[in-house]
């Protein structure tokens, strides 16, 4: 009695071919589910326009400033007349930990370079700067905690969204809150070109687009 191979490898192949037909295919709860409603369809905005300077997310406008530069000497709740802001603001802030002996590396090498420029300064008859002479001051202090243990060194990123209901309003507002910024010797400046990665930065999932950080003891970001 002879076989067909051929006959038997062609019905062997039929119903693989068959079952790959069938896996592509949806059921009918999937194809079901797909025509419903559910929870991000109701929670996502009708529109989303990301401008330079600001993102417009259904009616409501949003604009994020960070702030880059801060004072010499801060006090208890210096961040009370943002807190207290006569607008609602979403405030963020980030903290990165740094290793002592990197930032100490840092600091050495700034130390001389200040150093050197005093010196540069005091053999060609010129008076010393006094914005060198107060970096000077400030960075063998620092370093002289660091080593001791006394404080630890952090990057510190801050980020304030801005919500109104009118592009108008939201330069109102950003005109006054940056004054109330100013008034504190704080350096704001509008996240332009970045406004998507800004809004992400400051609503509540933890994650830091911007990246945009400033390096702080822990005595500074204790009165934060």
């Amino acid at each position: 009695m002879g076989l067909n191979l051929f006959t038997i490898g062609a019905n062997k192949a039929r119903p693989k071919k068959q079952q790959q037909g069938n896996s592509g295919e949806k059921t009918p709860a999937q194809v079901l589910a797909e025509g419903m409603l559910n929870v991000r369809d109701i929670i996502a905005p009708s529109a989303i326009e990301v401008d330079f300077t600001f993102l417009r997310i259904g009616n409501v406008y949003f604009r994020t400033i960070f702030v880059s530069g801060y004072p010499r000497f801060v006090g208890a709740n210096w961040l009370s007349p943002i807190i207290n802001f006569e607008h609602t603001l979403d405030v963020s802030m980030f903290y990165y930990p740094v290793k002592s002996k990197v930032i100490l590396d840092d600091l050495r090498r700034k130390i001389t370079e200040l150093e050197a420029t005093t010196m540069t300064n005091v053999e060609k008859g010129k008076i010393v700067d006094p914005v060198v002479s107060a970096a000077l001051e400030d960075a063998k202090a620092l370093q002289e905690q660091l080593v001791k243990g006394v404080e630890k060194y952090f990057q510190f990123s801050f980020y304030i969204t801005i919500s109104a209901e009118t592009l108008e309003e939201l330069e109102s507002v950003t005109s006054k809150l940056e004054s109330t910024l100013g008034a504190l010797l704080l350096i704001s400046k509008v996240a332009s070109l970045q406004m998507e990665d800004a809004f992400q930065s400051a609503i509540p999932t933890g994650l830091d687009k911007l990246l945009i950080t400033r390096n702080m003891d822990t005595t500074s970001l204790a009165t934060t």
